[in-house]
């Protein structure tokens, strides 16, 4: 099975194109958002779920800017010498890690508003964040972007040639990493929404946890084929390397998260 892009352009408007990236953008924060409402009621009774739409507006719009300014700065040998492009996020370039930053500072400012438990939102908003991560990977696709090496097995993505990388010209058929991180978030997805009705009451924060630790996993694996990652220490990839630590570091949490709900009972 060949994948191809159509374009990038999805219609005009007035002569004005509007772009796939843009459209799969906003479905899927709408997305992260209906999940995280509709969860909060199959999770919760306590009558707050409708603060997750007053909240949303300003998480949503932090977790762009930091997606943003994050690609920015681990491209700064481009964005130094061209600084308003910064600006021009029409034309792609957002980083998950960045958005997840700056997306929990906004849920932490609207669990302070609304009086609500700050890793019940984290836990909730995790949920929703893979399955809409899963929706915008194909923003990529249109965008012949997240590709990975030369591959013409049955799975496979024909890359134009303006696109492809230096050194690959010769080669018009690749990995459809995009494919394999969207398939991988969705199976994620379902693994938390499992996880957050059968554990997200007793054990807050959990959930959480486990989305770091089964995200990274799987983007340290998928990062490691693709040709065209920013920012490369040697052998890895900075996001391989943010991976790596951001599973350290949810692990920590979720023995802690156990730890600390055991002790609870045997006191």
């Amino acid at each position: 099975m060949t994948f191809q892009s159509p374009g990038d352009v999805a219609f005009e408007v007035f002569g004005f194109p509007v772009y796939w990236y843009g459209i799969i953008l906003a479905s899927a924060c709408l997305v992260a958002v209906c999940a995280a409402r509709v969860l909060y009621s199959f999770v919760y009774k306590d009558g707050k779920g409708d603060m997750i739409w007053d909240a949303a507006p300003f998480v949503v719009i932090l977790g762009i800017i930091g997606a943003r300014l994050y690609y920015c700065l681990v491209n700064i040998d481009y964005y130094f010498f061209h600084p308003l492009e910064i600006f021009y996020i029409r034309g792609g370039g957002l980083s998950i890690h960045g958005g997840l930053i700056a997306g929990i500072l906004g849920l932490l400012w609207a669990a302070k508003k609304y009086k609500v438990s700050f890793l019940r939102l984290l836990d909730l908003f995790s949920a929703g964040t893979v399955l809409a991560q899963s929706f915008g990977r194909w923003g990529n696709f249109f965008n012949n972007e997240a590709f990975g090496l030369p591959y013409d097995g049955f799975f496979k993505l024909y890359i134009p040639p303006a696109f492809r990388p230096e050194g690959f010209a010769a080669f018009e058929y690749y990995h459809p990493a995009f494919l394999y991180e969207s398939a991988a978030d969705f199976v994620i997805f379902f693994i938390l929404v499992f996880t957050l009705k059968r554990f997200g009451v007793k054990f807050e924060g959990l959930t959480l946890c486990l989305y770091l630790m089964l995200y990274s996993l799987a983007r340290f694996f998928i990062e490691g084929i693709r040709l065209d990652s920013a920012l490369n220490l040697g052998n890895l990839h900075i996001a391989q390397i943010i991976s790596v630590c951001i599973f350290a570091g949810a692990l920590a949490g979720f023995v802690f998260i156990l730890f600390k709900r055991k002790t609870l009972k045997s006191d």
